[in-house]
């Protein structure tokens, strides 16, 4: 096998025998090969659309799903893969056959699957290293990567009834050409920037969704303690999922808690009614292996941030949507986009209650409304001198020791530095106790990954209240933590909306080339981080 693709890929090089992540040799290759027969389906979707032909949505989701399910810590289920990969076969065969052109189709397009073996020999040959060129590899995969986490997004609006067909497009369009080898790597650097307008585009479209069903995020207080009841612990990222279980568990006499970025669906008022509806359990989802046990009850995965060690926990883990879990229960929607999560009510109900692991709280819900309407008090504290400067300290949150840097980061802040956060990154500091600055929190979370979209608004946004004709100048430093492929698409969409000197760590990707990293430290500033201290004359002076 052959994985880089997160940031803790071994040696940051690459997962050459087993997956830091928990993903096996086969598992790897199974997913190498969904991406393949994915793009090979693309090509024909592509090809559809050039002849006027309309494709349908359910094929466009087919897509979207194939690239979630192969993002990192989601879905280690050979047989789920497998079944994935011949479902897509399928479709692009029907499809085909409404193709008029068939002439010169890449073997992508023709491949048929035989049995586990099979595939598993051809995967060796279409994985990463198949392109031999290191630049036009590392580009092809940071395109590639870019456009899994642009499908985490859009698979999360999808199942709230809101699509944007051109994305679809796009993300099928740039699937086919990144089995082209007659591009350039200039040509791949163009497709790098229109992913991150697509990002963009993608990351406004699920925060239309969200809102749109469950109101603006508003300023809340999210408790950390545990009631008496027994629970279930809902992780991952998908708010249809919570909706539902919270449906269903009212008057049940069993609680739901949220753990790690789930943690934002408090801050939106439709899910305020439902008596429930617990607080926050635990912290960043690499933590779960130590806090799922304590928590007793049954946990539902949603998305991905799942680890695949169940020490504990055994016959309490469920999965849905992209997500799987070889010896988990799968919970599928029906036809109607319901899902019967009966099954992990009822075995709620056997359990205790769970551990308190800590008590307080946390306040969150600072999205791109809540802030326009601080934007008065927040803009007399920068021009009276309260607030000096502000930080985006989104991003992801892992295992990797020095990340422990971005907790003595925001020790080391200034008193008078806004940090403005999203994503599970915030753990690392999002429970100190750095005050306020005239009544505005020092840590103002928007919410998941997904919502860096609102970062993006309210910098744009302050750009305009203070008659800047560049974003960069504003009293505003990026010191960014990235561990997957969600990460990726934020940095591709703040590098398409102009954004420089982005600091990124603890460690720069193992995907980029020596030269495709000097092309974004030349062009945008993209930099690695050093010392706190040394950041901190750096970025705040």
């Amino acid at each position: 096998m052959f994985c880089y693709q997160c940031q803790e890929t071994a040696g940051c090089k690459g997962c050459t025998v087993s997956g830091v992540c928990g993903k096996k040799p086969d598992i790897a290759a199974l997913q190498d090969l969904l991406i393949y027969v994915t793009k090979g389906l693309s090509v024909v979707t592509t090809r559809l659309r050039a002849e006027g032909t309309e494709v349908d949505h359910e094929v466009d989701y087919l897509v979207t799903l194939n690239l979630f399910a192969t993002i990192t810590n989601a879905n280690f289920d050979g047989d789920a893969l497998e079944k994935c990969i011949r479902e897509t076969v399928s479709c692009r065969d029907e499809l085909l056959d409404k193709l008029q052109g068939k002439e010169e189709l890449p073997d992508a397009a023709q491949y048929q699957p035989g049995d586990r073996a099979e595939m598993l020999a051809k995967a060796e040959t279409v994985g990463v290293l198949a392109t031999e060129n290191e630049d036009v590899r590392s580009l092809r995969e940071l395109i590639t990567y870019g456009l899994k986490g642009l499908a985490a997004y859009t698979k999360h609006a999808n199942v709230l009834d809101k699509v944007n067909p051109e994305v679809d497009a796009f993300t099928q369009s740039t699937l086919a050409k990144l089995l082209d080898d007659s591009l350039s790597v200039d040509d791949l650097i163009a497709l790098t920037l229109e992913t991150g307008k697509n990002g963009v585009a993608g990351m406004a479209l699920l925060d239309e969704a969200n809102t749109s069903a469950y109101g603006n995020p508003e300023i809340t207080s999210v408790e950390l303690g545990v009631r008496k009841n027994p629970g279930i612990l809902i992780s991952g990222h998908d708010l249809k999922d919570l909706e539902m279980l919270l449906e269903q568990c009212e008057g049940t006499g069993v609680d739901v808690y949220t753990h790690s970025e789930m943690l934002a669906s408090h801050y939106y008022p439709a899910f305020k009614k439902y008596t429930c509806f617990a607080g926050n359990y635990g912290n960043a989802w690499w933590k779960q292996t130590e806090e799922f046990a304590s928590f007793h009850g049954p946990i539902l995965m949603t998305t991905n941030c799942v680890v695949p060690r169940l020490k504990g926990y055994e016959g309490k883990l469920f999965t849905t949507g992209a997500t799987g879990v070889p010896g988990c229960p799968h919970i599928d929607a029906d036809e109607n986009g319901h899902k019967d999560f009966s099954v992990i009510i009822e075995l709620a109900k056997t359990c205790e209650a769970p551990e308190e692991l800590e008590q307080g709280s946390i306040v969150g819900g600072f999205a791109h409304e809540q802030v326009f309407a601080l934007a008065d008090k927040v803009v007399d504290a920068v021009k009276s001198g309260a607030i000096r400067k502000f930080v985006v300290m989104a991003g992801c949150d892992g295992r990797q020791k020095g990340r422990e840097y971005y907790t003595e980061f925001a020790e080391k802040l200034p008193k008078d530095v806004v940090i403005l956060t999203a994503g599970c990154a915030k753990y690392k500091y999002i429970k100190l106790d750095l005050g306020d600055i005239g009544g505005i929190p020092r840590v103002l979370d928007a919410g998941q990954c997904n919502d860096s979209y609102s970062l993006a608004l309210i910098a744009l946004e302050l750009k305009e209240v203070f008659g800047l004709e560049d974003i960069n100048d504003l009293p505003l430093a990026f010191n960014i933590a990235w561990y997957e492929q969600k990460a990726v698409i934020v940095l591709l969409a703040l590098l398409y909306l102009g954004v420089k000197n982005i600091h990124l760590g603890p460690t720069l990707p193992a995907f980029l080339s020596p030269n495709v990293a000097k092309v974004l430290v030349e062009n945008f500033g993209i930099g690695g981080i050093s010392t706190v201290d040394e950041d901190l004359k750096l970025l705040i002076g």
